[in-house]
């Protein structure tokens, strides 16, 4: 059997738009791009802060200049790579618009990551600076604040706005789930589709304000949130990290009109006050993660928001989203971006793989050829590793990880379904299912749960069994159980299934 293509993307375009008038590459690169939006109206707001500044569009164009001109003095020129881990703060826009306009490769790294963790990926893409919230995480590696403090003044005959489309604007490592992360390198031409795909997507406007509360390493908050933003020329309130009262204020008080999140923030959400102000949005966006079926309604009969769920890689940025005008159907991630091609091909066990191609996708992995052979198939369709079906209206749904398959007994189990059965249970807060060695089965399904506050955990094993016997297959249901306080998850919510094993 060949693969099956997914229907086309023009489902997102908005009525009396055709594909051929869709230009994914308008300004030519994301400082093209910003600068277009800067002059169309200097006075406009477009990043605010909690504590009351308002930075114009004018003003932001200035600040990023000068941003670049220092880079340049200190001796950066285009094509060096600047390592950037810190959290969101206008410094910290401003050094990375900055560094962006000075022609630097950027390599936003996790805050949490530790010495050893950043010291992989300044090992692999050798930058020559770092914009560090906490010296000394990055070893001897000549490193400054988010505000740039500690560079030479701004160097007038600097370098500056001189990329193409081609060039490489940021290396991004993938989460790394499965192992070390990889570098993703993502050019000015990758990162440019993406944000217009989204913009014409989701009826993004000037008009616009997001509330910005997601971490700027990663390519939710900085390729979609950020870059989604200046691309527009709408504006953004920017928010050091994510609480429920600063979101509700950041609606209420300061007028946003979107929201992105993972499920966690919206879980949280859902059991707060602030769950009344999403009212006032006029779209929220979840993904990085599957939003469960029982939040997203939950999230709609407290606030009236029926969530958009999109889907996307480090490698790729945005891949699928549910319909802006059309149904947003819960489970599923909807239909392929402007741009974007998508197919399923056939896997053994009888699952499918979703592989795509696009203007947003990356050529290749940075030091990793094996990888990046491994990544693509013959006729360059990239390979996500991810496994999906098709409902009968072609709307996508992420069935599971490839690599996270557990065969036990000669039988697939996809953890996925295993653990939305055991987080359905009342007594249950959080689960993950991995698969461990067994000489009898290949592999056994094994559980980690976080048991609710008030459970009793001395029965709740045998309560489990129970629940999985009546929900799922004899081979699908967990033979061992381990308690935990916690399921190790990175900063976007996916489930370190490695460190589990």
């Amino acid at each position: 059997m060949g693969a099956l293509a997914m229907p086309d993307w023009s489902v997102h375009l908005p009525p009396g738009v055709t594909p051929d008038g869709v230009d994914l590459g308008a300004g030519g690169t994301l400082p093209g791009a910003w600068a277009d939006a800067w002059a169309a109206d200097p006075r406009h707001p477009t990043i605010l802060t909690p504590d009351g500044v308002v930075v114009t569009a004018e003003e932001l164009d200035e600040r990023t200049e000068a941003a670049a001109r220092r880079y340049g003095a200190a001796g950066l020129a285009p094509g060096d790579r600047v390592l950037m881990s810190a959290e969101p703060s206008l410094d910290l826009v401003v050094a990375y618009v900055g560094a962006l306009r000075a022609g630097l490769i950027v390599v936003p790294v996790n805050t949490a990551y530790t010495e050893p963790e950043v010291h992989h990926v300044r090992a692999d893409a050798a930058p020559a600076l770092a914009v560090l919230d906490t010296p000394g995480r990055a070893g001897d590696l000549r490193s400054v604040p988010a505000s740039l403090a500690g560079l030479p003044p701004a160097d007038p005959s600097s370098t500056l706005d001189i990329v193409v489309p081609d060039d490489v604007a940021l290396i991004v490592y993938t989460s790394g789930t499965t192992g070390r992360p990889k570098g993703a390198p993502l050019t000015h031409a990758n990162l440019l589709a993406s944000a217009h795909a989204v913009r014409i997507a989701w009826r993004w406007t000037p008009d616009d304000r997001l509330a910005l509360c997601l971490p700027l390493f990663h390519v939710h908050g900085l390729g979609v949130g950020l870059h989604g933003t200046l691309v527009t020329g709408a504006s953004a309130v920017l928010l050091p990290r994510f609480e429920l009262g600063a979101v509700g204020e950041a609606i209420r008080e300061r007028g946003s009109t979107l929201l992105f999140g993972v499920p966690t923030m919206y879980h949280r959400l859902a059991a707060a006050p602030q769950l009344a102000d999403l009212r006032a949005l006029r779209l929220a966006v979840s993904g990085s993660a599957p939003l469960p079926a029982e939040l997203h309604a939950a999230i709609e009969a407290g606030s009236g928001q029926r969530v958009l769920e999109r889907y996307g890689m480090s490698e790729t940025i945005m891949l699928v989203s549910n319909p802006y005008d059309g149904e947003r159907r819960a489970g599923t991630v909807g239909f392929p971006l402007p741009g974007v091609e998508v197919r399923l091909a056939p896997r053994d066990g009888g699952v499918t793989e979703i592989e795509v191609r696009g203007p947003n996708v990356i050529d290749g992995y940075l030091n990793r050829p094996d990888a990046t052979a491994e990544s693509f198939t013959e006729d360059g369709w990239f390979r996500t590793g991810d496994l999906g079906t098709l409902d009968d209206d072609g709307y996508l749904r992420i069935s599971g990880r490839a690599k996270e398959l557990i065969i036990s007994g000669g039988y697939n189990v996809y953890p996925r379904e295993v653990e939305e059965a055991l987080r359905a249970h009342p007594d249950v807060l959080d689960a993950a299912v991995v698969g461990t060695p067994s000489a009898e089965w290949g592999e056994t399904v094994t559980a980690f749960v976080v048991p609710a506050g008030s459970s009793d955990v001395d029965t709740l094993q045998d309560r489990l069994s129970a629940w999985c016997a009546d929900r799922l297959a004899p081979y699908k249901r967990p033979r061992r159980w381990r308690l935990t306080e916690a399921i190790p998850r990175n900063a976007l919510g996916k489930i370190l299934r490695h460190e589990l094993r």
